[in-house]
């Protein structure tokens, strides 16, 4: 907006006011030259009219009439040439403006009116120029702010700074917000509840709403069909066209680095999931050439192998899993193994089954922890089952890691949901269970009834005369084993399994 002080500053003694006093400090939306007794058809308000003084011939009421008119239609001046009509100002004119509020100026003889429009114009196009500057600095920054390592962060610093407030970028899968300036925290609860309130996800939508006595304008960012997140500026003072253009420019820029870093996402998800594979396979050698685009270092040489099986693992990210893993573990390695997940860019889906290439848990003094094996799963004592079960290989060279696939992988799928199978022989985890049920029954020596049987390979005649008991007695001892157990001692998966545990817990856990 060009005020009547600029515009009278820059004619000079060519446009002043008519009582020599200050000017008005008033906002003009135009210059018009009219002589018609009523231009205000013509007219839309917050105009500098321009006239000769033909409208003014007449009595005191048609001069009063003729002001009232112009202060009705919004005029904010009014310009008198003199020199054509009249060579004064006449007092009536005066008073009537004064009454009605409306500025009265005079154009000296010889001064034509084309001389204050074109000066008024002139003024237009330079402001319109260093606001054009302006906007395009900002516009540039802001830009420039996008192609920075942490975009969203200098986008929204950018457009803070710019509307003189503050920015908020909410990402719309809750993860943490994105704000300037800092101090601005305070605002982050009540900003979210608003959001959720207005349900602007899955639109191209923008909304207004009061926040601590301030005036919100909130948009959503939409990149690849989806609501990425949702842009919140608040401004320091009265919004400008070009602010809000700036508004949509950062919403733009946002929308792109949402988008840039879902395709980087995907894009590593397929160079861990092509790593993975190769290695679990058994072309080492491959997989360290694809790592390089993946972690530009080279792989661990030591390396442990996690299978993890259960509901949705493919929409988990590899922090998600590590929290259900750490939920499942109530002892050493447990906080271990939850930060080695977290860390891990290994990682691939196999026929239901998520495996991660893990670096070595490790003691406090960074020795490797060799045997690992978990008791009772937290989420059970806490009531909670878990809905993943899993199994931890030995820390092992990279290049037998193929040849352990199998055992993890068996181990994995016998895993109750809730537990992980882990140690040195990955026995199926049922077989600890399956020692405690036999020591806990006190009417006979089951363990040593069963590991004799397994020991003979089911021999009756000799089991039963290492025993000192009658083979019938035998029948019923193992009939009884069988049931606590619920599975077949003939099996040679339940047979094989069960007498390394029984080894296993009768020398203390060492072979």
């Amino acid at each position: 907006m060009i005020s009547l002080i600029q515009l009278c500053d820059k004619m000079g003694n060519a446009l002043r006011s008519a009582d020599g006093g200050p000017v008005a400090r008033v906002d003009l939306t135009g210059v018009h030259i009219s002589e018609l007794d009523d231009p205000t058809p013509y007219l839309e308000g917050g105009e500098l009219l321009l006239t000769t003084g033909i409208p003014l011939v007449g009595d005191r009421e048609s001069v009063r009439e003729y002001v009232s008119r112009l202060a009705s239609r919004g005029v904010v001046a009014l310009g008198l040439g003199l020199g054509a009509g009249t060579d004064d100002v006449p007092a009536d004119l005066e008073a009537a403006c004064a009454n009605a509020g409306l500025a009265l100026l005079v154009v000296p003889v010889g001064i034509p009116f084309m001389h204050v429009s074109r000066a008024y114009w002139d003024l237009v196009g330079k402001t319109e120029q260093a606001d054009l500057a302006a906007s395009l600095n900002l516009q540039t920054s802001l830009t420039q702010a996008a192609t920075r390592p942490q975009a969203v962060a200098a986008v929204i610093k950018a457009l803070a700074n710019a509307v003189g407030g503050w920015a908020v970028y909410l990402p719309a899968d809750g993860s943490a917000e994105t704000y300037w300036p800092p101090v601005e925290r305070r605002i982050l609860p009540q900003l979210r509840k608003e959001t959720a309130r207005l349900g602007l996800a899955g639109t191209h939508s923008a909304a207004t709403f009061p926040l601590h006595g301030m005036d919100v304008i909130e948009y959503s960012i939409i990149a690849d069909r989806r609501t990425a997140g949702f842009l919140a500026v608040c401004a320091g003072r009265r919004l400008r066209k070009a602010d809000r253009q700036l508004m949509l420019t950062g919403c733009m820029l946002l929308a792109v680095a949402a988008q840039r870093e879902w395709q980087l996402t995907r894009a590593n998800s397929i160079l861990s999931s092509t790593t993975t594979t190769l290695a679990v396979n058994g072309f080492v050698d491959a997989a360290r050439f694809v790592a390089w685009d993946l972690i530009g270092s080279p792989l661990a040489e030591r390396v442990q192998l996690l299978a993890i099986r259960g509901d949705n693992l493919e929409a988990l990210s590899t922090s998600e899993l590590a929290d259900r893993v750490s939920d499942m573990v109530t002892d050493e390695p447990g906080s271990g193994l939850g930060e080695s997940i977290r860390r891990s860019r290994l990682r691939a889906m196999d026929d239901g089954i998520c495996y991660l290439i893990l670096e070595p848990l490790t003691n406090s003094a960074g020795a490797e922890i060799v045997e690992s094996a978990v008791k009772t799963p937290a989420s059970h004592r806490a009531g909670r089952p878990s809905q993943f079960a899993a199994a931890l290989s030995r820390p092992m060279p990279l290049s037998q890691l193929s040849g352990r696939v199998g055992d993890v992988r068996r181990s994995c799928a016998l895993a109750p949901m809730g537990h992980i199978a882990s140690g040195r022989s990955l026995l199926d985890p049922r077989a600890v269970e399956w020692v405690a049920q036999l020591a806990a029954y006190h009417r006979a020596d089951l363990v040593g009834t069963v590991k004799s049987y397994i020991r003979h390979q089911g021999q009756w005649e000799v089991a039963a005369r290492e025993l000192e008991l009658h083979r019938n007695s035998l029948r019923h001892r193992i009939g009884i084993a069988t049931r606590l157990i619920d599975a077949d001692l003939d099996d040679p998966d339940v047979s094989a399994n069960l007498w390394l545990a029984l080894r296993s817990a009768s020398d203390g856990g060492t072979e």
